[in-house]
């Protein structure tokens, strides 16, 4: 199974997210997502075998236990995707939750807290 760890062999999140609500209301979340992104096209340099598919093929979005964005991937996402959406109806101090779910079925998710943007 493919995971990150922190030095001390720790699992840790594959997510890095942040959101940001402003003035108008609209929040802005943003996500940076480890994972290889593998097509399963590419050729293992020295043993000369296709690399396996392995790539995130749903990505949802959450807020108040309510999907607020949806997408179905593939592979063609390039390595390390990053994301960006924004909606409606969210205020700071609620919680958006990011998760997602790979070809293999491996999953990750994460939550926080939507700040107040300074514009």
């Amino acid at each position: 199974m493919w995971q990150l760890t922190n030095k001390g062999g720790e699992s840790v999140s594959t997510i890095r997210l942040q959101a940001k609500v402003n003035k108008e209301g609209i929040t802005e979340v943003k996500a940076l997502i480890q994972h290889p992104m593998e097509g399963g096209g590419r050729k293992d340099l020295e043993t000369g075998k296709l690399v396996p598919a392995h790539f995130i093929d749903k990505v949802t979005c959450e807020h108040n236990g309510k999907i607020v964005m949806s997408a179905d991937w593939g592979s063609g996402i390039s390595k390390n995707p990053y994301l960006s959406f924004r909606f409606k109806g969210a205020a700071k101090g609620e919680k958006v939750k990011l998760s997602w779910k790979d070809n293999k079925d491996q999953t990750d998710s994460r939550e926080v807290k939507i700040r107040q943007s300074r514009r």
